[in-house]
């Protein structure tokens, strides 16, 4: 599975603007129900549940907040770098900096499964993860997302 199957240009937010983890993810859940048609409260209510499971904050500054929803007709993710890290409970107890959003439909099962291990791997790379910090550009940051993804395909 590659990132192009999951992101679109518009689905990176360069340069998100928030104070805290509730704000991030309200704001990606906006993004993700423009791209996907869903209602963001849903979408909140789905990371925000899973959230309380435990933090998708998974060290490094970085967070991947994932969900199933009813009605979603295929995966879709959401990249935001933050202007200013905020504290996302995280395994390291480090704040974050770098969020890719999972959606994907209830029935996904194993594809779930592959699109998170996809996004982390690519968030393992230190050099990949040091280019995303340094853009401030949407097609930039789109080209590092998908030029990885395409080079390590699953």
């Amino acid at each position: 599975m590659d990132l192009s199957d999951l992101i679109t240009p518009y689905g990176v937010i360069p340069s998100l603007k928030a104070s805290n983890k509730k704000q991030v993810l309200q704001i990606l859940s906006d993004r993700a129900a423009d791209l996907t048609g869903l209602n963001s409260v849903d979408i909140y209510n789905i990371l925000f549940q899973r959230e309380r499971l435990g933090s998708t904050g998974v060290g490094s500054g970085i967070a991947i907040p994932h969900g199933k929803l009813p009605n979603l007709r295929h995966s879709v993710g959401v990249f935001a770098r933050l202007e200013e890290p905020v504290e996302f409970e995280s395994i390291d107890e480090e704040p974050v900096d770098i969020v890719m959003l999972l959606l994907a439909p209830e029935s996904a099962g194993a594809d779930h499964l592959k699109a998170l291990a996809r996004v982390s791997r690519l968030l393992r790379e230190p050099k990949a993860v040091e280019k995303l910090r340094a853009c401030r550009d949407r097609a930039a940051i789109y080209a590092i997302l998908t030029e990885k993804a395409a080079s390590h395909a699953a």
